[in-house]
């Protein structure tokens, strides 16, 4: 179980961090870019919201399988299969919850003033110092948000880890999957044990969400 769970812990920890670093910028252009194809990347990026893990995992697998272009030069580089290890999971897991990332952060900064923003271009910031001074200081919230949601969903993903990585003892079994493996074989107080702990870092997790919207709205009333 303490096998399964750190696991977890791992891939979701590795997984936000990627997810903020990648949801950032598909966030500003979201956000502030008007484009063409701007709606078929908001809809690829929403798209894990409604698609069955299943079909994800299964349309992943066949990307990364070893026969694949990716799977293929991954072999090649690192000298091991991308499908059924922890790296698969790890993409599996940032395709999986990108909407989670990205949606918050998008918002968030889609709330900053226009005024703000001129400002900034009127005192001759760069485009790097308005993001670092302006933008991602006003959008904290929305930063922290999205790594609260990123962290809970993936430490609850099954299907796409399951259909991506499998079950192996010490590499790619989640406590997701164990759970479901325990309560197969009964071992109903183990398994009872296990789902409190995945329950409680749901709440931690939505707790943090809801503090730090309601902070933002306090915040924005006091305006």
């Amino acid at each position: 179980m303490l096998e399964s769970l750190f696991i977890s812990l791992q891939l979701a920890l590795i997984t936000t961090i990627i997810l903020l670093l990648l949801a950032l910028p598909l966030a500003y252009a979201l956000a502030f870019k008007s484009f063409r194809g701007r709606t078929v990347l908001e809809v690829v990026v929403a798209l894990p919201l409604v698609l069955p893990p299943t079909v994800l995992g299964y349309y992943v697998l066949l990307m990364i399988a070893p026969d694949s272009a990716m799977g293929r030069a991954w072999n090649a580089v690192f000298d091991t299969s991308l499908a059924f290890s922890f790296s698969g999971m790890v993409l599996a897991s940032v395709l999986y919850s990108l909407p989670f990332a990205v949606q918050p952060m998008q918002q968030a900064l889609r709330s900053i003033p226009v005024s703000w923003l001129e400002m900034a271009i009127t005192q001759g910031l760069s485009f790097r110092q308005t993001l670092l001074q302006l933008m991602l200081p006003a959008a904290k919230g929305g930063v922290l948000v999205a790594a609260a949601l990123s962290f809970a969903h993936t430490m609850g993903e099954f299907g796409v880890v399951l259909m991506v990585g499998g079950s192996i003892p010490g590499e790619t079994k989640v406590a997701s999957i164990a759970l479901f493996e325990m309560v197969e074989m009964q071992q109903q107080s183990e398994a009872w044990m296990l789902a409190l702990i995945l329950l409680a870092v749901s709440f931690v997790m939505l707790s943090v969400v809801y503090t730090i919207n309601r902070q933002g709205l306090q915040m924005g009333m006091g305006k």
